[in-house]
């Protein structure tokens, strides 16, 4: 079976985005006859003489209308190497929020800039975010080389400004990749080239199928929130009692010593299913059905664990937020905290920092998170939340808030430690 690599674009608006993933989509041969038939007709009658390949993927009207990306699109190909899904995100400001929900869920960010203009706030925003969300390789694609006559002076401009942002940042330098291009020409997308006989990297194509998939969680500690519990009717099976469920992280064996929580018991599992069918271990991403040899009182949102490897349990929680709601924060008042399958009220008791995406600098003491802010918070939850700092497991170390009155995710979050 071929790896997936999960990709999200991001960058400014116009920066070429969705021209760039149309045009890896054509190259690599991923489109059937009638879609590039209908492709080229759609360029025509925008007055385009060669296809406009950002119609593959701003599939809103809206989007075409105004010439942006509002929503998410998924896009999916492969090649003979690996198979790709692509979250293309919007640049604009107004959509960041769409934008962290995109990337969320992948591995690698393709961070776009026009050569003409560099680096700008939202370009920074980007990198911040991406970082902040762990991803593991951050390509800079300098786009539209075209336009600047293909002129490694420029292209270098643009590589000083964001290597020294990343090394402000603390983004691994291992882990940062530059390589110029021309989206609507064509130059270094799948194949090196002859405008920019100075760069001596791989093309984009090349850097996407070579570069290291992250592993699965699998390899961290078991946590396991219950969703479900599974009792039968069935006069043969009238003492079934499974706790059902999606592995966040970690490995699962029969014979295992678990912890309970919030209760703190410990126990040993007994028995796993899938859909009736029983095995002897599971992993990270499977949805099962666990057995404990113990018959136990556990709720929607009670967490099985490693006997050894607890996470923290705590109602206070030190986080960063990022802000994606017009009405900013309110210090003091009372929110929905939504964790895994866990829903909790919570309060953020204090706004320690707010951090400018470009300069980096924290302002102490804000009092508030606007739209679009980054911010250090304290929070008080309800009741216990069982989590991880996001840093060393992304599965149960992410969370939302939630406005209470119209029930608007307003906020996501990232656990850090606790006070």
């Amino acid at each position: 079976m071929k790896e997936v690599l999960r990709i999200a674009t991001t960058g400014n608006v116009d920066d070429g985005k969705s021209t760039l993933i149309g045009r890896l989509l054509y190259e690599t041969h991923s489109l059937p006859a009638d879609k590039v038939e209908d492709l080229v007709r759609a360029s025509k009658r925008r007055g385009f003489n060669s296809p406009d390949f950002s119609l593959l993927t701003d599939g809103l009207l809206a989007e075409r209308e105004q010439g942006i990306t509002i929503d998410v699109a998924h896009v999916y190909f492969q090649t003979t190497k690996r198979k790709f899904i692509v979250a293309d995100t919007p640049g604009h400001e107004q959509y960041t929020r769409n934008m962290v929900t995109g990337a969320s869920t992948s591995s690698v960010a393709l961070i776009l800039v026009d050569a003409r203009n560099g680096s700008l706030l939202q370009t920074y925003r980007h990198f911040l975010i991406s970082h902040i969300l762990e991803l593991s390789t951050v390509i800079v694609c300098i786009n539209k080389m075209d336009l600047v006559g293909y002129d490694e002076k420029r292209y270098l401009q643009v590589v000083d400004s964001l290597s020294s942002f990343a090394q402000r940042l603390g983004f691994p330098s291992s882990r940062l990749v530059f390589l110029p291009l021309s989206a609507s020409s064509g130059d270094n997308v799948t194949s090196l080239s002859r405008n920019t006989p100075w760069y001596k990297g791989k093309s984009l194509l090349e850097l996407l199928e070579t570069i290291e998939v992250p592993g699965a969680g699998d390899t961290l500690p078991f946590r396991f929130s219950v969703q479900l519990i599974l009792r039968s009717k069935l006069p043969e099976y009238h003492d079934y009692r499974g706790y059902a469920g999606k592995i966040a992280s970690g490995n699962i064996r029969v014979g295992d010593k678990v912890t309970i929580l919030p209760s703190h018991i410990t126990t040993t599992v007994s028995g796993i299913d899938v859909y009736g069918r029983e095995i002897e271990s599971a992993q990270a991403e499977e949805m099962v059905s666990i057995h404990l040899e113990k018959d136990l009182d556990l709720s929607r949102g009670d967490m099985i664990v490693n006997e050894s490897q607890l996470p923290t349990v705590s109602r206070t929680v030190e986080a960063r937020l990022c802000w994606l709601h017009e009405r900013p924060a309110k210090v003091r008042s009372r929110y929905l905290l939504q964790h895994g399958v866990r829903r909790v009220y919570a309060r953020i008791d204090t706004i320690r920092s707010v951090i400018h995406p470009e300069s980096l600098e924290a302002l102490q003491n804000a009092g508030t998170l606007s739209l679009n802010d980054i911010g250090d918070v304290s929070i008080t939850t309800g009741i216990e939340l069982f989590y991880d700092p996001y840093r060393r497991n992304k599965a149960n170390g992410a969370f939302i808030i939630i406005d209470e009155a119209t029930n608007d995710t307003v906020a996501v979050g990232f656990m850090s430690s606790t006070k």
